[in-house]
Order: C-alpha cells, then structure tokens, then sequence
C-alpha cells in the first residue's frame, strides 16, 4: 500500500470513528422537530457559513425535492445562504452578523425551524440567528462540532460531531443530513400508506 493510499485508509476511519458517536437521539429529535414542522405547515430555513452554507443548500434541496411525492403536500425548506443580494446587503449595511437573523425576521414565525450548520458553534451571525428564531417562538436546531460553542446555549436541539477537525465535522454533518432525510421520507411515505400524509 501507497502512502497516499494509507493517508486515504487513515482519513476514512477516522471519519467512520467520529460518525460512531454521534448521539443518535439528537439526530432522531431532529427528525421529529422536521416532522412537526411540517405538520404545522411550517418552514423549515437551514444556514451556515462556508461547507456550512454548501450543507444547508444540500439539506434544503433535498428536504424539498427528495420527499416529494404526487398527492402529498411538500416540505418547504429554504437556505438562508445562497441569497447573495439579501446577505451581502445586510452585512454591507450593518454587519456580517445580521445575514441570516434579519432574513428570519422577515420569514419565520412560530410553526418554522431554523437550522444552523457551524463547525465550532461560534459565529456571530449563526448565534444570533438562532436568538432571533426563539425570539420570534420558533424551534433551533443546531449542527456542530466539538462541544457546541455559544450557539448550543440557544438551541433546542443540538447535534454536536465530537471533533474539533473542521473537514471531519462538516464530512459528518452531511451523513447526518442524508440520515434524516431519509429517515423523514420514510416515515411520510409510511404515514401516506396509513393516510395520515399531509394533503395538498
């Protein structure tokens, strides 16, 4: 075996390490939070910076699209990050901090979500997004790594990857995005066989 092809073997394990110890309640509370969202025709709004923002793209694309289906009400799940006018005016006009906060202040309310991806729980603007969304009565759902930072102190649910590299942890954050995706879909496609799906 190359080097090259044991620094591969190497980075793998480790992130099949990490994955092993995610908390696997947290990631099923996450699933029940989208569920109930849904339910109440809410929606839900995910952001991060960075992979973050790449995540919350990804999640939202498939939360909207993949869980489709033809007689059943959809999911509404939105990015905050891919808005380049709306966040780079905030930041320009304030400052960075307001990117996501002030775009929940014009969309969310009391049925929705926000969803925040952060490798370290410690940016500004991700913080205060999730204040904004408990001010306005919504549900924080919070991904990050190592112990959460700041920004686990206003989430009401916290998945938090036990590692402090960033790669891993944002590698990480999108199995558990495909996790609960799938585990949504499923549960609405069982909840359409029993007809209790939500109607159109």
């Amino acid at each position: 075996m190359s080097r090259v092809e044991e620094e591969i073997d190497k980075y793998l394990a480790s992130v099949a390490a990490v994955v092993r110890q995610v908390d696997a309640k947290a990631v099923r509370d996450v699933v029940d939070v989208f569920d109930r969202a849904y339910r109440e025709r809410g929606t839900i709004f995910l952001f991060g910076n960075g992979g973050g923002a790449a995540t919350s793209a990804h999640l939202a694309c498939d939360l909207g699209k993949g869980t489709a289906a033809a007689g059943r009400r959809r999911i509404k799940a939105l990015s905050l990050s891919t808005n380049v006018s709306v966040i780079t005016a905030w930041a320009n006009d304030t400052d960075y901090t307001n990117t996501f906060g002030e775009q929940l202040y014009n969309l969310a309310d009391e049925r929705d979500v926000a969803v925040a991806f952060s490798g370290s729980g410690m940016s500004p603007n991700i913080i205060n997004a999730l204040k904004v969304i408990k001010e306005l009565r919504g549900t924080a759902v919070l991904f990050s790594g190592g112990d959460g930072g700041k920004a686990k102190e206003y989430a009401d649910v916290a998945v938090l990857v036990p590692s402090r590299n960033t790669q891993i942890v944002e590698d990480v954050h999108m199995v558990l995005g495909h996790v609960i995706f799938t585990l949504l879909r499923d549960r609405m496609a069982g909840n359409e066989a029993e007809g209790t799906a939500g109607k159109p």
